[in-house]
């Protein structure tokens, strides 16, 4: 057994410069973004990253920490509930000869923060911290457990090198009363409930101080605050750690206290170390099978893991009562509420890499789909029309109205015209379902969500005399234009919604007709009613002109001002600022990808030459002025074989959080675009598809990227795929589960489990017909299409 790692040692971040983010010094104008870029998180709770030396005469920023969940509408000001944070348990000061020892965050002169990405953790180091008697170096670490996700974890050292001095240390929460109502508040436990949506929380507390591994008694002077003297001497080493355990209750007679106590004794009962261990162990097992490396390229990888790191942060598979907003738990803009984001941004990745995690965001969708039917009903439609805002109830959160550029009150349209999200949905369920196979998900929810949805779409698809079925009055994805007809990507995903509900009740029709027939009578859906749906889904406008091959993103679109972006290259705001809000409505400017989305999604929509087509007339078109844009784009421009321009984009998408010359993400980090990095490797670049008879791969890398590696998990079977560029090898590695097929190129191969499959340009053939050639022939046997 190896020797337990010293204090020293633990607060050290990983030694590869590939795995660290680290920020030196202090500058006050990017703190808050910095907060948001060093947060940490494990989808349950969420601690920004704020510096160990910042405000005032504390040297641990007051840092806001956020609980999955817990919603509540705190005053008058604002009028949809958003996210409260919990109190800040982070609170130190240091006081030497009762006067604190840092007054201002730019006293300190040599102060490193690290974001250690493959431990889950953020670390700092102050080297220089010293009075005329006293000379401190300081470390700190703080992590909330991706094993057990009540828990928070508070680690500092300090090493005296020169004084002999009295010192204090004082241990507090700071914020204990803020937006939240206090039920109790005893020196180690709180609990509080939100003034109006009945939820409660609780938070208990241990903390200890070590001198030369002594313990030192603290005195206890009030809720949540302790202090420990002595009177320090040189070689001196002090370290102090602290527990947090926060739970929440989302019904009355849940105390969420005695769940708080219970999970800090658990955690008091394997100690710190143990906590920390188990923390790691977790991030190790999500690394594993998540980790995306790219060889000939540091940026990308940089870009890559950070992505990764917070996508891996934001995902709690245990509790299925939240999703993901559009910020995570990373910072509090758009008040916590989930969109579209993450079902088409973000589920991807947790569907491939992390079914489990996809399992509890989609039943989200589940539990609030009564919400979605009042919602379709209030407008005079049928099934399921979801909130564009979501936050825990599924009620619409959109608020009505905004201040926009020119100062002046504008409508906010998108509560009720921006419709695609209940297709969005239902596309996540069926790729979950068609990737996990996960038949208990199938029937006791994602069914009745595409059933639903299919519904929504063939009450709101009209038909009129020129014997199409319209969809008038809605916001596409690109939200310049607004109430318009038959947006190309509303129409052809509601179609698409259509069909998989009609495959879908066929499909429990055959295999399993007990539940089909208890679903349709409790739905009251009847044969009668799915052919209605046929007609509308044969007859749908979809905008496309079947000889240019080209979609008209919306009725209307090519008669609009065509505007050369090339023309505002050097523009610092979006292009509805640089035109005005009417003149850019009236023209071809788009938002973000909205037809490129469409080819994203549904690539089979634009099949042949008509992609290209597509692609070109409406990359030149775009703004990108949504930090979702550029990723969607990149990805259809990988697929495209346009890997240059993809490249580009996927840079682009990972400096919106990455790159100091942004000042957007001090609300958080956009954990969508995030997600769309990821897209744009595993799908764009490696070209990974998911089949219902297995996946395939058609590689199309930048020519800079040496190689490119990543897993994925595929009906209970977890693949390793390695892409080398310079060789044109793909490799396959079928870790665990039953033998599958593998499409290389479009030829089906057998992937036997611990059987490597090594297939390059002279031994690929597009037609699986002949026998591959190899180390090992087992391994490389084509097989026949449909195999699994």
């Amino acid at each position: 057994m190896s020797e337990p790692k010293s204090m020293e040692q633990l607060l050290s971040p990983t030694g590869d410069p590939a795995w660290v983010l680290i920020e030196e010094g202090f500058d006050p104008l990017r703190e808050t973004s910095v907060e948001s870029r060093f947060a940490i998180s494990n989808g349950f709770l969420g601690v920004r990253g704020g510096r160990a030396t910042t405000r005032g005469t504390r040297w641990v920023v007051p840092a806001r920490t956020y609980v999955a969940g817990l919603f509540d509408t705190p005053d008058a000001a604002y009028a949809t509930p958003g996210l409260v944070p919990a109190a800040d348990w982070l609170q130190v000061r240091l006081l030497v000869n009762g006067e604190p020892l840092v007054r201002h965050p730019c006293e300190v002169r040599s102060h490193i923060m690290t974001l250690d990405l493959r431990r889950g953790a953020l670390l700092s180091e102050s080297s220089r911290l010293k009075t005329a008697d006293l000379n401190l170096r300081l470390k700190t670490l703080r992590l909330v457990s991706m094993s057990e996700r009540a828990l928070g974890l508070q680690l500092i050292q300090m090493v005296v090198e020169a004084g002999v001095v009295d010192v204090t240390v004082e241990a507090s929460f700071e914020g204990v009363g803020l937006g939240l109502l206090s039920d109790r508040l005893d020196q180690d436990l709180g609990v509080w409930h939100t003034a109006q949506s009945g939820k409660g929380l609780g938070m208990a507390t241990a903390a200890a101080l070590q001198i030369d591994g002594r313990d030192l008694s603290p005195e206890a002077v009030g809720p949540f605050k302790w202090t420990w003297s002595w009177t320090t001497r040189p070689g001196q080493a002090v370290s102090f750690h602290r527990s947090v355990a926060i739970a929440r209750s989302d019904v009355k007679d849940v105390d969420p206290g005695r769940e708080a106590r219970d999970q800090l004794d658990r955690g008091q009962r394997i100690g710190w170390r143990g906590v920390l261990e188990a923390h790691e162990v977790a991030w190790s097992s999500r690394w594993q099978l998540s980790d995306v490396t790219v060889e000939g390229d540091a940026k990308a990888q940089k870009g890559l893991r950070f992505a990764l790191y917070h996508l891996n942060s934001a995902a709690n598979p245990h509790d299925e009562r939240v999703s993901i907003g559009a910020r995570a738990l990373t910072g509090d803009d758009y008040r916590g509420h989930v969109f579209w984001d993450t079902e088409i941004f973000l589920l991807p990745f947790y569907t491939l890499t992390w079914p489990e995690a996809a399992r509890a965001l989609l039943m989200y969708r589940f539990h609030t789909l009564d919400a979605a039917r009042a919602k379709a009903a209030g407008m005079g439609w049928r099934g399921a029309f979801y909130a564009w805002e979501s936050a825990d109830t599924g009620a619409e959160m959109t608020p009505t109205q905004a201040v926009g550029p020119d100062r002046k009150i504008i409508k906010i349209l998108c509560g009720t015209q921006e419709q695609h999200i209940s297709a969005d949905i239902a596309y996540a369920v069926w790729h979950y379902w068609q990737a996990t196979g996960d038949e208990a998900f199938l029937l006791d929810a994602g069914a009745e969500i595409l059933l639903e949805t299919g519904r929504f779409w063939a009450s709101r698809a009209q038909p009129e005399p020129d014997g199409l079925c319209h969809i008038r009055g809605v916001i596409g994805p690109d939200e310049y234009h607004e109430d318009i007809d038959d947006n190309a990507f509303t129409n052809v995903m509601a179609r698409w919604t259509i069909r998989r509900a009609i495959d879908v009740a066929a499909l429990l029709r055959k295999r399993w007709p007990d539940r089909w027939a208890g679903l349709a009578e409790r739905l009251k859906l009847d044969e009668a009613e799915l052919e209605e749906w046929r007609v509308v889904a044969d007859t749908i406008a979809t905008g496309l002109d079947p000889k240019t091959g080209l979609f008209e993103q919306f009725a209307g679109y090519f008669a609009l001002e065509d505007i050369d972006l090339a023309l505002y290259a050097g523009r610092s705001v979006p292009m509805d600022v640089v035109l005005g809000r009417e003149r850019t409505q009236r023209s071809q400017v788009v938002k973000q990808a909205d037809v490129v989305a469409l080819m994203g999604l549904l690539p089979e929509e634009c099949a042949g030459t008509s992609g290209a087509t597509n692609f070109h007339y409406y990359d030149r078109r775009c703004s990108h002025g949504s930090s979702l844009s550029r990723a969607m784009h990149g990805l259809v421009a990988a697929r495209l074989g346009q890997s240059d321009a993809a490249l580009r984009y996927f840079m682009e998408t990972a400096d919106i959080d990455l790159s100091d010359t942004k000042v957007a993400i001090d609300g958080g980090v956009h954990i969508a675009a995030l997600g769309g990095i990821w897209m744009m490797a595993v799908f764009g670049f490696a070209g990974l598809s998911v089949r219902d008879d297995g996946i395939a791969i058609d590689p199309h890398l930048p020519a800079s990227w040496l190689s490119l590696a990543f897993s994925v998990q595929w009906r209970h079977r977890h693949l390793k795929i390695r892409i080398e560029q310079v060789r044109t090898l793909i490799e396959a590695t079928l870790e665990s589960g039953e033998t599958m097929t593998i499409f290389i190129g479009g030829a089906p191969y057998e992937l036997r489990p611990g059987t490597p499959l090594e297939i390059d340009d002279e031994n690929r053939h597009g037609s699986g017909s002949h026998p591959s050639t190899g180390k090992s022939e087992a391994g490389r046997k084509p097989v026949s299409a449909g195999v699994s």
